[in-house]
């Protein structure tokens, strides 16, 4: 199951920060790294600071968008230190890796941590089915990027001895992947232009509240497919209408 867990580091900074991130995902076992758009290359830095992970830097995989990292993972959770503007589900730590472990037999799961400064923008929390805090000392809440996924990796770790442990076994529902999600939100938001529910010019935050929504109910992939053939159904008669006007 930890074979399914990959982290997924966005736009870090320092190459420091990734050899340290290694080094904390080997020590619980987590080998699979992915970097979206580093600042910078892997380096001589990075590799010290891996204290013996080189092995995960050098399988390690750079793409460009968060959507590329995740595109085959049937779950997402990224980390985020602040409240948004717009309210999401919420994990803490041991949460977190409770669900990973449960869904890892199942698809590829993804722990996205963000920039060092800024973390995660709106629009890279938005492609994630859950937020995790790390609940910190409100009164010095400074964790740097490699302590932050430590802290993940080892309540995964633990979630995976617990189960490793347990009889009784959760039954596995069939979510579908995020590249799923992605293009069910882009038929989604074809068909409200179409009927006019959104008008182009301004459409306002109703994909951002329709996403909300997807993401709290949490579709499985069966459901999805019901939910794709009612769009294309309304599609449908909208242009049958259109061609007989």
């Amino acid at each position: 199951m930890l074979e399914q867990i990959r982290i997924v580091l966005v736009n870090t900074s320092h190459t420091g920060n990734i050899g340290s991130a290694a080094r904390a995902m080997k020590t619980m076992g987590l080998g699979e790294l992915w970097l979206v758009d580093p600042v910078n290359p892997i380096d001589d830095q990075a590799i010290a600071l891996s204290a013996g992970a080189s092995d995960i830097l050098e399988r390690s995989t750079t793409v460009a968008t968060l959507a590329e990292a995740v595109a085959d993972c049937g779950l997402v959770i990224g980390t985020s230190a602040r409240s948004r503007t717009w309210s999401w589900p919420m994990l803490d730590a041991r949460e977190a890796g409770n669900k990973a472990i449960a869904e890892a037999p199942k698809h590829k799961v993804a722990l996205v941590f963000g920039r060092e400064r800024t973390g995660l923008s709106n629009d890279e929390l938005q492609q994630c089915h859950y937020h995790v805090a790390i609940p910190a000392n409100p009164e010095y809440s400074s964790l740097n990027l490699a302590m932050a996924v430590q802290t993940i990796s080892y309540e995964t770790r633990m979630a995976w001895l617990a189960r490793e442990q347990s009889t009784d076994a959760e039954p596995e529902q069939d979510y579908p992947l995020s590249q799923d999600l992605e293009r069910f939100y882009v038929h989604l938001e074809e068909t409200l232009l179409e009927t006019g529910f959104i008008i182009k010019p301004h459409p306002g935050q109703i994909m951002t509240k329709l996403r909300r929504l997807f993401t709290r109910a949490r579709p499985e992939a069966y459901e999805l497919n019901i939910l794709r053939g009612i769009l294309t159904s309304i599609q449908k008669t909208g242009r049958q209408r259109g061609d007989n006007s």
